[in-house]
Parts: C-alpha cells; structure tokens; sequence
C-alpha cells in the first residue's frame, strides 16, 4: 500500500494511569510507588513509557507517511511524565513537544497535549475547570478542559481535550456529571465561535460514554460531526471492555467545516481505533481485549486499558 504524503494523523489516547514512581502529597498517588500497594517501580515505569511511546509512534502510519501531527492523552500524572514519554526509545529521536496544566483531581491525573513542531505551532491555550459537587455538597475535583489553539501546516485548528466524570459509581448516577462536563465543553466551543469566523474545531477525549449517549447527544449538535458514532455499530468493537461490554469512550470529533472539499483547508479522510493484535490479550476469557498494565493489583505488563483512536486530514 502506498502511503499518502499529504496525511495528517490526529489521535487520541487513554494511556491509564501512566504515573511516575514519586510519591506527591498533595494526591492520592500512593499505590503508584515502590511501597504501595501496586509495588510501582522505576522498571514497570520505563516498560510502560516505552510500550506508551512506540504505540504512539506508530498510529496511523500503515496509510500515512508522516508521525502523527497531535495526540491528546489523558491519564498522566504531571509535566515529569510527558516528558519522559516523549523521551522513551521511539519517541526521544522524533520532534515532539508538549502542552500540559496541573487539575485539581483528587488523583493528580491530567489531560495532556502533543503535538509535532514540524507541523504544528501553538498560539495559545487556556484549561477549564468543570466545577462538581459530591452527595454532601462539597467540591468534587476531577480533571479540567484542555484548548490549544494553532497553526497545523498554514490552518489555524481549535483543540479541546477532554476526560470526563467516570462510570465508577454506576453509569446513571454518574450521567449527570457527564452532562455538566459537556455543557461546558459546548460553552468552550460557542465562545470560539463566537470570536472567530467558522472556526475549524476538534474536540477529542475519553467522554466516558458512547457516541449515542445523551452528553454526547447534547455536545455533538448540526455543527459538529461525529465519525466514530459508525464505528461503535461494528459488532465486538471498540476501544474499551467495560462491565464486559465493548465501549467507544474514546472519541474525535470535527466542527462540520472539516467536510468541505476546499483548496489549503484541511479536510477529514477517516477514522479508525489503533487496535493492533500485539496490543491485546492473546488468551483466555479476556482474549481481544486491550492488554493493560494491571488487572487489580495483579502486573501484566501491558499498555492500556483503552485503545487509542485517531483520523486522517487531508490537506490539497
């Protein structure tokens, strides 16, 4: 197969909890040391930051002769870990750099934002946090809304990167904290438009929940499109297992102006899930699920929990 040279490659990735073995007061990253629980060393950190990084390296590159132009992540615990990510053996020879602001959650994870300075150069960005409260009234911290805005090859593109409230205390319950995390991600993206002339917007992230899901079905109105809403319908697909059930948390989705065939715009090819077999379990009963660092507090050795997800532009 011949590979384009006029692709872009946008991706997205849940890197699950890729923390550093550094124990930070201020957050509940204990297991994540050599005396927790997890027994978190130098060596699994340095296995999981090269696995993380070729991974990385390789989206989109079976149709696309470039690196990937972006790639969100999600689930890194601060500065000191994107930049050893981009450190790692595959990464550490390729032109990456990095936006990233310290949250407030409770865990210390953070969104992040790489990009190839090759292609793209940042004019600014600004992070939002979604204000929660739990049963007692009391501030709930979880992770804040990332936007860069810049130049990718002579177009200016809006990103926001996104990490939205978990399942964890059940997908009802917790459904409401979704819906506020995407009323503000829609506030963001009406006050870009609101400054800029047809803005050409991508907002990406782990949504914790699926294309057809009501937060979804609130943020994605007629300006926006979302490709990944067809590949959630592809039986056993995904880029999660969760409650054993194949899920598409994982989502990029573009402002409508990214279908119009113009000459020196951007426009969107297609979109797949990086779901490679030698990223996921060979056997047993979780055999084609993706091949994580732990299950519980049991090491396997893995990448992560999800799979990542990414598009291609075209640019003529």
């Amino acid at each position: 197969m011949s590979k384009k040279q006029n692709f872009q490659t946008i991706a997205f990735y849940n890197v699950e909890n890729l923390f550093d073995t550094i124990d930070d007061p201020n957050t509940f990253d204990n297991d994540f040391t050599p005396e927790g629980k997890l027994n978190w060393d130098e060596e699994k950190y340095e296995t999981k930051l090269n696995k993380i990084g070729s991974v990385i390296s390789q989206l989109g590159i079976d149709e696309n002769q470039n690196r990937p132009a972006i790639i969100g992540l999600v689930e890194v615990e601060n500065e000191k870990v994107v930049t050893d990510l981009l450190n790692s053996r595959s990464l550490k020879h390729l032109n990456y750099d990095f936006v990233h602001e310290e949250s407030t959650d409770e865990r210390g994870i953070d969104v992040a934002f790489l990009y190839n300075k090759e292609v793209f150069e940042v004019l600014s960005s600004e992070h939002f946090p979604l204000y929660l409260e739990d049963e007692f009234g009391e501030r709930d911290f979880t992770r804040d809304i990332l936007v860069v805005s810049g130049n990718l090859n002579g177009e200016i593109i809006h990103f926001l990167i996104n990490h939205w409230p978990s399942r964890g205390e059940g997908t009802e319950i917790s459904e409401p904290k979704r819906i506020l995390a995407s009323t503000l991600a829609r506030e963001i993206v009406e006050n870009i438009q609101s400054r800029f002339f047809e803005p050409k917007i991508i907002l990406m992230g782990d949504f914790n929940d699926d294309p057809t899901d009501k937060s979804l079905e609130f943020l994605v109105k007629d300006d926006f499109y979302n490709p990944m809403e067809k590949l959630l319908q592809i039986e056993y697909h995904g880029s999660l297992v969760h409650e054993k059930k194949w899920n598409l948390f994982d989502q990029i989705i573009f402002s409508k102006n990214f279908l119009e065939a113009e000459t020196d715009k951007h426009q969107f090819v297609k979109a797949s899930i990086f779901d490679k077999d030698w990223m996921k379990v060979s056997r047993g009963k979780l055999k084609g699920s993706p091949f994580r660092t732990y299950i519980h507090k049991w090491y396997q050795g893995g990448f992560s929990d999800h799979f990542p997800v990414y598009a291609f532009l075209e640019k003529n």
